[in-house]
């Protein structure tokens, strides 16, 4: 009554990071980000955040900068 066959799993594809083709790649001579945004800079961006919690965003120019900077010496176009 019943079929023995085996059911078809379906093919899953990996999805492209929507953040991927915004990144620098080696090809066009930039430096590729080794890790994702969030994950990048951690201590200008712990520094940063604390500021603007205290502070507000107004008043935290200098960390805010000094985070970008971090970030695209990691290779992020920011």
């Amino acid at each position: 009554m019943g079929s023995n066959q085996a059911k078809s799993q379906p093919i899953i594809t990996p999805v492209a990071d929507k953040n991927l083709s915004s990144q620098p790649t080696a090809e066009s001579g930039e430096i590729k980000p080794k890790c994702k945004a969030c994950c990048a800079c951690p201590e200008t961006k712990t520094i940063r955040d604390e500021c603007v919690v205290i502070n507000g965003q107004e008043n935290c120019s200098k960390e805010i900068e000094a985070h970008l900077a971090c970030m695209r010496a990691a290779g992020f176009n920011i």
